[in-house]
């Protein structure tokens, strides 16, 4: 394939010697190289995965779900899945435990990394925890990450720790049991609490601060947390774009602001409408409730210019691991937003289209090539899982940065 600079740092030369199973190279042979999955995180919020995995609905709902989460595969390799502790468990003692293991075990068995979002946050925390003291909240919040974290080992291994830390102590909407034991610890004191925990509880997890706040004060918040030793593997931030989308300007300055950090960055919340933009003068973007917000043809071309602009700028940031679009379809999107991919009858939009051409086509490595006389054949292509086909016999590998020479045997059918 034509070598693509820009993106030189998503991509490695690989180099392969296929052999049979006596050791013998297999010379002159043609052979086709296929890309199946990028390293790279392309994901979306995919809550419908629950029921679909569970299989809780009527038939026909089923069916629908299933034909959304066929759209979604076809281009995506990660998953953002809800641990939303008032709707996790909103009884104390009976967590939606198993519900949510079948929807990670339904995607990881798809080849789709899953996230778990988020461990602690202030809204839609446990109401239960009211009738405690911050003593005991604190301890239910500790215990609550031990369980989950331990039980999902294995199927999630990414999670948002923590979200929204910048408003968390002085949040005034509504009182609940995270605020109230946030303003005693402090900022740093509870997100470190909160990654110890969760490190101790899955050594190997990579573990995200989440927030929407892109102002000096979450920077400030993240130089103290890791000046107090905090693990932050990823740094998380949402990108809710109600009130228009950010443009290349902004894009560019807040990565360049976090970048500083050497840490990778995960834009973890994207959201494009594919409708009129929210006034600017809602400040909270919650408080921006209408009957109805429709999807327009027009109001798409915008969308899918702008998903494409900015899922460009992010592929090319050497700094940014993973992009998170929040709502795949526009059915049950938050706020009621035409923020979605595809439409709530699950057709797609030309973003959905725009996004499957970048990922899957100018993004991806298909080659065919020929074997030399050594049984090797060299290739440049992006960094993932590939499947080399030759004949009827195909062998997996990945594409990483720097990688050595790689000897693949050829021994069977299927292989």
């Amino acid at each position: 394939m034509e070598r693509q600079p820009e993106f030189a740092h998503r991509m490695s030369s690989k180099t392969i010697k296929i052999v049979d199973g006596a050791g013998n190279p297999v010379a002159g042979t043609e052979v086709t190289i296929r890309h199946t999955n990028h390293k790279f995180l392309f994901g979306c919020g995919i809550f419908d995965a629950i029921q679909v995995a569970n299989k809780n609905v009527p038939a026909d709902r089923l069916a629908f779900l299933e034909e959304k989460l066929d759209l979604f595969l076809d281009v995506f390799n990660s998953a953002t899945l809800p641990f939303y502790w008032a709707r996790f468990e909103p009884e104390q003692g009976k967590p939606l435990t198993q519900e949510l293991k079948a929807a990670a075990r339904w995607l990881k068995d798809r080849n789709v990394t899953v996230k778990g979002h988020p461990l602690v946050w202030h809204t839609l925390t446990a109401p239960w925890l009211l009738d405690l003291s911050n003593e005991e909240i604190l301890k239910a919040q500790l215990a609550r990450i031990e369980r989950d974290v331990t039980d999902f080992e294995g199927l999630i291994d990414t999670w948002d720790v923590i979200n929204e830390v910048v408003i968390m102590p002085i949040f005034d909407k509504y009182d609940n049991g995270i605020t109230r034991i946030s303003k005693e610890l402090g900022r740093v004191g509870i997100i470190k609490e909160m990654f110890a925990k969760t490190r101790q509880c899955n050594p190997g997890a990579t573990l995200l601060l989440n927030d929407f706040n892109t102002s000096i004060n979450y920077e400030i918040l993240i130089d103290g947390c890791l000046n107090a030793g905090v693990p932050i593997d990823a740094i998380g931030i949402q990108s809710h774009q109600h009130q228009g989308y950010w443009g290349r300007e902004k894009l560019e300055e807040v990565l360049e602001r976090f970048s500083h950090f050497g840490l990778p960055i995960h834009f973890t919340e994207n959201t494009l409408t594919s409708g009129h933009i929210m006034p600017p003068e809602i400040d909270d973007l919650n408080d921006y409730q209408i009957p109805e917000w429709p999807s327009t043809p027009e109001f798409e071309e915008r969308q899918a210019r702008e998903v494409e602009e900015m899922y460009t700028i992010l592929f090319k940031n050497p700094r940014v691991e993973a992009i998170t679009t929040w709502n795949f379809s526009d059915e049950g999107a938050w706020l009621g937003a035409p923020a979605g991919l595809v439409r709530k009858d699950n057709t797609p939009k030309p973003s959905y289209e725009v996004l499957k051409k970048r990922i899957k086509g100018d993004w991806s490595t298909n080659v065919t090539g020929r074997t030399d006389e050594d049984g090797i054949i060299t290739f440049e292509g992006f960094l993932g899982d590939y499947d080399l086909i030759c004949g009827e016999k195909k062998v997996s590998f990945t594409v990483e940065k720097d990688a050595e020479l790689e000897r693949l045997v050829l021994l069977a059918e299927g292989m």
